[in-house]
Formats: structure tokens, C-alpha cells, sequence
């Protein structure tokens, strides 16, 4: 199904998508982790970020893939959408989502220390109270409040001038410290050597522990639905700021090691003192107070800048996730005056507040989103793998050595989670507790109507199902042939398009003697061909089995789990008779997938249906299936198609009330079907009958069984009444899971 909500123009050329992963990238990963990297491998730290920069190019290459193949806001949420299922999806989105929350809550943090810091060095009767704990996590409120309204007001990031100057102190302090270097003439060897002092366990934790500085090219992927001329202009994006940020990072952490050292003092003994503020020192070493300054004032816009980006990218994942249904549809809103997803940005806010404001241990946190960040970049460069083979003729932007390298990305980011999650458990603990909280709110709040959606959305666009790898196939047992055009028909509609196939299905019994073996093998064979004659001059494309069986019933359950059937597709004349129905109820109970059973009168086609009635009321589980059917009604009629749903309420029920049911169920059922709909909420103590008063207008019912499973009763009394009072064509669908 089409995106809702109102769409935004692609405004962000080459120079603003870089800034965003300037933004993200130069934040504050290099001033708070260098002191981590310095102490755990001492002078080759540099090493440390160069081979980190190595696996982040190789995955912003998948990345640059995927954006432009997908061309839409929504990141790393939607490649997974695209080639998993929207459950796996929701997981990524959710995780995504929190790990850029945390990212915006350590940053306002450190955007507020550096300030304090820094009003701390300008004035020496700075009050006590002002530094405290408790003053920093009030203004980190603040400021993250206040940066959100900003965000709210502009439809870029916010951070472009920003990232300038950020670039331009990086480029002035690591110009003062060759001019140092060149004037004092150190012993560079002196101070880089030994280039591993802990082995290789000390340079894949120092690994681990600041891959996070060099996340942020993701970013622009999120925002991938914004970018003016995506194939061109995402990939060098991607690209340039990550080689901005390697410019920055690799002189700067040698040069820390060569004229930012005392003498007689290694720089891991140096860094384990003051962690936090080395590179501070450092600076103040070699260009003295200016020095302390600059990275005073780097500190403050890689921070900012840092901030900006995050809350930007975060908001628009929600965004996009509420178009599918797993957040809240209310994320989706765009502010007509500024063009921009207001909710989700305050939603997003708030939460980061309630970070701010509830973790202990922000390194805790922000390790944690250093893990997650690794998960989904590896998922990134294994659905680079996926996507490619699945659609091999995209037009996008096509990652070189393919699939040599999203494979070493792959095996990396996975290597170096899994020994983030053994160094750190708490990351570990932390991102568990996510997940489950995610999966209680899927499975409470959204999973249900983010299925629907979904199975809306896969009937409208086969490429969906084709990237995902899947053709669901539905069972159609034949008996008549007069019939078999009908139920391929009705077959086709509940299979998504070019991708689902339909099987007919046509069991002979055993021949009562030799005699009569031709004979049946003739009839066989002739009803098969007419069935076969009469699906294709629907246009409807469907394959052909005959078995040999002395039970129908069972061999339809036979045949369905042997070819893995998601549907099967039962066609009767005479629904009322308990026997049948007794049947129905054994072989629904038994069958693997999915039971539509369907009734017509004589003469009855589905391209001359223009009225579907939908009761619907209570738990549906069954509206996923719902949605492919009408959706497929709508692709195959002759005409426009009109879906009526029908609550039926007490009398007791307020007027109030019943409008408040309407509104409640047309919000709702919006998301099962594009064709033109509408709620009506009728008083009637009598369900049975005010159905079968409705069903006079209609040309198809749509009921939903009970859940199939041998223990209970699918043909619920309700359903059996009222299929029993009305003549219309009627169609029962039940849904497992």
C-alpha cells in the first residue's frame, strides 16, 4: 500500500547529506573514547581506528547499495523490511531506533559537561552546585527539549554551519601539532613504538570499544527518502563523510602519541590517569591554553552536531515505521507549515530525556549502542548479499568485489559484537532488555496491525515478496470443472501478484477393478484439463497435480503439507449441512496453512462483485488474510469495488458510543485495503439477523473462522446461523498464527 501522511520533497543535495554523517561521525566518539583506545593498546590506537574506518567503508558500501536500490527514509528499518519479514523488520527499526536514542542522550551530555568545563575554566568562582550531577542532567533536559523544538522548525538536520567550524578547529588543531612536530623534531619512533604493547587482545578491544566514533554514515541512509538524486549523491556522501572523519581521526591520534606526550611518560600510562580528558592534555601540551581550548570548543560543536543528527535520523525511522503500522500511526503526522515529522521527533525527544534522566551509567548505555550499532551493520551487509541475489538488475548503486566484501563486513561487525557483549556484559544486559520490551510491544500493541499492512502492501507490490524470497502457494481441490474458474479466480486474489501460485488440485479414488482403470484415468484426466482451460481464460496462471487416493480429505491434507501450502481454497454447494460442516471442521483443524471455504449461488463470478460486507468485532486474527483478498478483489474486478464493514451492538449501546465504535474501526480498517470503505455500527440485539439483513445488498460475505486447531470449533454458532439465512455468495477465511 501507498505511504500515508504527507510527503516531503527531496531538498537534501550532495553537501547536506555529507554534513548529516559529518555530524554523526566527528561527534564526541573520538574525545571521550581516544582515552579507552590509548589505554588498551597504547601508541597504536591509530591502528585501532584505521581498521575500524576499513570495515566502515566496506559497510557503508552495502549501505550505498542498499539506499539506492530502496530509495526511501528509513535505513537499515527498511532493508530489512524489504528483504525479511515486517516482524524481523520491526526488531531492526526498534533497536535502531533506541541505539540513536542513546546516541542523542550521551551527546546532549557531553555537549553539557564540555559547557560546564569550559565556564568552569573562564570563571574561578564557578559555584559547586553548578557542576554538579544533578545541574547537568537538568540542562541535558533542556537542551535536548529545546534542540527537538529546533528539529521541529527545519527540515534539514540543523547542523550544516555547525559542522563547518567543527571541521575547521579539527583542521587548526592538527595543523598547530605538525608545526610542533616540525619545529621540535621528536623522535617520532620513540613515542609509536611498541605499536601493540598488549597483543592483539589490547587492539580488538580498543576496537570494540570506539567503533562507535565512526558510526554515522548510516544516517544518511535513514534519511535516504530526502536526498535529490539518491544514486549519485548518497554513495559519495557516505563516503566523503567517513574519509572527512578518518582526515580528522588518524592525524590526530598520532599526533597526540608524538608532541602530546611528556617525556619519560607513555601515552597509555598517561591515558589511564585522565581518560576522559586526553586529548584535551594533549592539545594543552603542545599548543598550550589555545590548545585546551580548541578542543574545548571542537568538544561543544562535535557534540551539537552530533545531537542534531541523531535526533534527526531517530525521528524519521519512527516515522517510517509508523507508515508500516509497527509504531504508532500517529508517528507518521507531518507538520504542513514545516514539513517536518513533528510527533516523532517529540516522541523522540522525550525518550531521550527519559535516558538522560533514568540510566546510571551512561557508558553502560552508550556501549550498548555501540553493540547494536555492530548487529545492524551486520545484518546490513548480509541483506546487501540477499538483495543482490534476489534482484540481481536494480539500478542503484552496485558495491565492487560483491559479495566478497559485504561478506567481510559481515564477519567483522559480527566478530567484533560478540566480543563487545563478552568485554562488556552490561551492553549485553542492556540491549536484551530492549529486545524484550520490543517484543511485548509487537506482540501486545503492533504485530497484529503491522501484519495487516503488510499483507495489504505485499498484494499491491510484488517486489516485496520477490526480495523476501517467497511464492506462497494456494490449494484448490477440483471436483467439478464448471467451477475450477471461479475458485482460481478466488485463488488468485488470496495470492499476491506474479509471485503467489495456485495448484489445482484433482484426486481420483482407486479403480474398483482393471476394467474401469482407463475409464478413470480418462474422467481424470478430462477434469483436469477443463479446469486448467477454464483458469486460464480468467488469465489467471496455475499448475495442475492428479493424485490417487481412497480418502479425498485426507490426501488434500497430504498434498497441502507436502508442497507446504499457505492457503488452501475449499469450494462447496451446501454449507448447512451439519455433516459437511463436521468435515470442514476435521480437515481445517489438520491443514498446515491457511482455510478459505467458499459458497456462491449458480451463475455467481468474482469480476461482477462490487459489494463485499465484512462483520467484523472482537479479536480478528484473521484480517492479514482478509487484506490479500480484498485487495485482490479490488486488482481483479471489473469496476470499482465498495468493502462495507459491519459491527453490530447492543441497543443498550449509546449514540456516543456507537460513533466512537465507527471512528475506532475506520482508522482501523483503512490499512486492509486501498478500495473505497466504510464503518457502519448498528444496534441490534439479534447479530444473526442484522447481518442477514445487510447481506441483502452485498454480493460476497467475508466471515473469519474460529483459529483452526483439533481442540476447538471452527464454524463458530453465529456464523452457522447466518450462513444458513443468507443467499449471497459467502466466503469464510481463517488464519493461523
Amino acid at each position: 500500500m501507498d505511504e500515508t501522511g504527507q510527503k516531503r520533497n527531496r531538498h537534501l543535495g550532495l553537501f547536506d547529506a555529507t554534513s548529516i554523517g559529518v555530524g554523526a561521525i566527528v561527534g564526541g566518539g573520538i574525545l571521550a573514547l581516544a582515552g579507552a583506545a590509548f589505554t588498551a593498546t597504547g601508541s597504536g590506537a591509530w591502528l585501532a581506528f584505521l581498521l575500524n574506518g576499513i570495515i566502515a567503508i566496506i559497510t557503508a558500501l552495502s549501505f550505498a547499495e542498499l539506499s539506492t536500490a530502496f530509495p526511501m527514509s528509513g535505513g537499515t528499518y527498511l532493508f530489512a523490511k524489504r528483504v525479511l519479514s515486517v516482524g524481523a523488520a520491526f526488531s531492526v527499526g526498534w533497536v535502531v531506533w533506541f541505539a540513536s536514542i542513546v546516541a542523542s542522550a550521551l551527546y546532549v551530555i557531553g555537549f553539557t559537561t564540555f559547557l560546564l568545563n569550559g565556564c568552569a575554566s573562564l570563571w574561578d568562582g564557578v559555584p559547586v552546585w553548578l557542576c554538579s550531577a544533578s545541574s547537568i542532567t537538568l540542562l541535558s533536559l533542556f537542551f535536548t527539549l529545546f534542540f527537538t523544538l529546533l528539529l521541529c522548525r527545519s527540515a534539514k538536520a540543523g547542523g550544516n554551519w555547525v559542522n563547518v567550524l567543527k571541521v575547521l578547529v579539527f583542521a587548526v588543531l592538527i595543523s598547530g601539532g605538525i608545526w610542533v612536530w616540525w619545529r621540535d623534531r621528536p623522535v617520532a619512533v620513540e613515542h609509536l613504538t611498541p605499536i601493540l604493547p598488549h597483543g592483539l587482545g589490547g587492539l580488538f578491544q580498543a576496537m570494540g570499544y570506539t567503533f562507535i566514533a565512526l558510526q554515522g554514515f548510516d544516517l544518511i541512509a535513514a534519511v535516504a527518502g530526502e536526498v535529490r538524486d539518491p544514486r549519485r549523491v548518497i554513495p559519495r556522501a557516505m563516503l566523503l563523510s567517513l574519509a572527512i572523519s578518518l582526515g580528522a581521526y588518524l592525524p590526530l591520534m598520532v599526533l597526540i602519541c608524538v608532541v602530546g606526550t611528556p617525556v619519560g611518560v607513555t601515552i597509555a600510562d598517561l591515558a589511564s590517569q585522565a581518560p576522559d580528558t586526553i586529548v584535551a592534555r594533549a592539545a594543552e601540551l603542545f599548543l598550550g591554553q589555545t590548545g585546551y581550548w580548541l578542543v574545548i570548543i571542537v568538544g561543544l560543536l562535535a557534540m551539537l552536531s552530533a545531537l542534531l543528527a541523531n535526533l534527526f535520523a531517530a525521528s524519521r525511522i519512527a516515522e517510517v515505521m509508523a507508515q508500516d503500522r509497527t509504531l504508532p500511526s500517529a508517528l507518521e503526522r507531518i507538520s504542513s507549515r514545516h514539513g517536518t515529522p513533528q510527533t516523532a521527533l517529540w516522541c523522540t525527544g522525550i525518550l531521550t530525556c527519559i535516558v538522560v534522566v533514568v540510566v546510571s551509567d551512561v557508558g553502560r548505555a552508550g556501549a550498548a549502542a555501540s553493540l547494536i550499532f555492530l548487529v545492524t551493520f551486520a545484518l546490513a551487509n548480509i541483506t546487501c548479499i540477499m538483495a543482490r541475489k534476489r534482484k540481481p538488475d536494480h539500478n542503484g548503486f552496485r558495491t565492487p568485489a560483491w559479495p566478497v566484501l559485504p561478506a567481510l563486513g559481515l564477519v567483522a561487525c559480527t566478530g567484533l559484537a560478540i566480543f563487545q557483549g563478552i568485554v562488556v556484559p552490561a551492553a549485553g544486559l542492556i540491549t536484551g532488555s530492549w529486545f524484550v520490551a520490543g517484543f511485548f510491544c509487537y506482540l501486545w500493541l503492533f504485530g497484529r496491525r503491522a501484519r495487516v499492512y503488510d499483507a495489504a502492501s505485499e498484494s499491491v507490490d510484488p517486489d516485496l515478496l520477490e526480495l523476501r524470497g517467497r511464492s506462497p502457494l494456494v490449494l484448490v481441490p477440483i471436483a467439478n470443472p464448471a467451477n475450477a474458474g471461479t475458485m482460481a479466480l478466488l485463488a488468485a486474489c488470496i495470492t499476491p501478484p506474479r509471485m503467489g501460485r495456485v495448484l489445482l488440485l484433482s484426486v481420483t479414488s482407486l479403480p474398483a477393478g482393471e476394467e474401469h482403470e482407463n475409464d478413470e484415468l480418462i474422467t481424470t484426466s478430462e477434469v483436469l484439463r477443463q479446469s486448467i482451460g477454464a483458469a486460464i481464460r480468467e488469465r489467471v496462471r496455475v499448475e495442475g497435480l492428479v493424485t490417487v487416493s481412497a480418502d479425498p480429505w485426507t490426501e488434500i491434507i497430504r498434498v497441502a503439507r507436502t508442497h507446504r501450502c499457505a492457503s488452501v481454497l475449499l469450494g462447496m454447494s451446501n454449507l448447512t449441512d451439519a455433516a459437511v460442516r463436521g468435515r470442514l471442521e476435521d480437515l481445517a483443524s489438520h491443514l498446515p496453512g491457511n482455510v478459505v471455504i467458499f459458497r456462491a449461488p449458480r451463475g455467481w463470478h468474482p469480476r461482477s462483485v462490487h459489494n463485499v460486507l465484512v462483520p467484523i468485532g472482537g479479536r480478528v486474527v484473521h484480517n492479514a488474510l482478509r487484506a490479500r483478498l480484498l485487495n485482490g478483489l479490488r486488482r481483479r474486478i471489473d469496476g470499482e469495488l465498495v468493502v462495507r464493514y459491519l459491527i453490530v451492538l447492543p441497543i443498550s449501546t449509546s449514540e456516543k458510543e456507537r460513533q466512537r465504535t465507527e471512528r475506532l474501526w475506520s482508522r482501523l480498517v483503512t490499512d486492509e485495503t486501498s478500495a473505497s470503505s466504510q464503518v457502519s455500527a448498528v444496534l441490534n440485539d439479534d447479530v444473526a439477523s442484522a447481518i442477514s439483513d445487510a447481506a441483502e445488498a452485498a454480493d460476497i460475505v467475508v466471515f473469519g473462522l474460529n483459529t483452526p486447531n483439533p481442540k476447538t470449533r471452527v464454524f463458530g454458532s453465529l456464523t452457522t446461523r447466518v450462513i444458513q439465512n443468507i443467499k449471497c455468495a459467502v466466503m469464510v477465511i481463517g488464519q493461523r498464527g
